[in-house]
């Protein structure tokens, strides 16, 4: 009978352990292999380009501390403040669709990240280094468990970073947290974004859209013409803004107006 109940305590301890990614490069015995989406089937329309905001922890991916590969991890109380230089890489395919720690699943074409100790989720800026990209990204799983790594992108995040090819590279992660408006503000040269309203198939809806924004005293307000495969589309955009802080705070504006929330888009 003790056997037995301790057997069943096992079992529950178990069940009740949030989940926690361990990445096939480490462990090194899945015979399947990450990569890439086939040649050809990517669509970047499926991108949603994450817009910061509060969000409440998840309830799931933070329990603390954890252990992974015989390593203990313990989640910060807190991503204010947090700034790290190191090396990102990324994850694709083989976990396409699988739970992330979060519980959430994982698309490896939106801009998310695995982080071993921010709190799930964190908005970040992910800066590389070298070619001077800057996307930000909704963190939401854990990883990676490389000793020499401190986050690990979505396919579509190391795409727009620059660094799908090359398979890693040096970057500056800083998160973003809005209990102070001025923990986070970026310079023009790094964080240029636009903020992309809505696209029409006709041209008057988007006349009508960039006037009701011009009205409301937001801009600058640009109308886009382009080419889809499902046809033809005029995106109304307002931007460039160089300040994180701004481009929020022109979100909610713009929400306000009944127009939706603006989505970020990196020129």
């Amino acid at each position: 009978m003790r056997r037995f109940a301790l057997a069943a305590l096992a079992l529950a301890v178990v069940a009740c352990a949030p989940p926690v990614r361990d990445t096939g490069p480490v462990r090194g015995t899945e015979p399947e292999r990450d990569g890439p989406p086939v040649s050809g089937t990517f669509d970047p329309s499926r991108i949603q380009y994450p817009v910061p905001r509060a969000e409440p922890r998840s309830p799931y991916g933070n329990h603390s501390p954890y252990r992974v590969l015989g390593v203990t991890y313990e989640v910060l109380p807190s991503a204010s403040g947090y700034r790290e230089v190191g090396i990102a890489s990324w994850y694709g395919t083989k976990f396409h669709g699988r739970a992330t720690s979060s519980g959430e699943p994982y698309d490896m074409y939106q801009l998310t990240a695995a982080h071993r100790t921010l709190p799930l989720p964190t908005f970040a800026e992910v800066r590389h280094l070298e070619n001077g990209r800057s996307i930000i990204v909704r963190i939401n799983d854990r990883g990676p468990f490389h000793p020499d790594r401190i986050i690990d992108l979505s396919w579509a995040a190391a795409v727009k970073l620059g660094i799908d090819q090359s398979g890693t590279g040096p970057v500056e992660v800083t998160a973003i947290t809005f209990s102070d408006p001025l923990t986070y503000a970026v310079g023009p040269a790094r964080l240029p974004v636009l903020l992309q309203v809505g696209a029409f198939s006709e041209q008057a809806g988007a006349e009508r859209v960039s006037e009701q924004l011009r009205s409301a005293d937001i801009g600058p307000v640009r109308s886009e013409n382009a080419r889809t495969p499902q046809g033809r589309v005029w995106r109304v955009q307002v931007g460039p803004i160089a300040h994180a802080e701004e481009a929020i705070r022109l979100v909610d504006q713009i929400d306000k107006l009944g127009l939706g929330r603006a989505r970020f888009v990196y020129p």
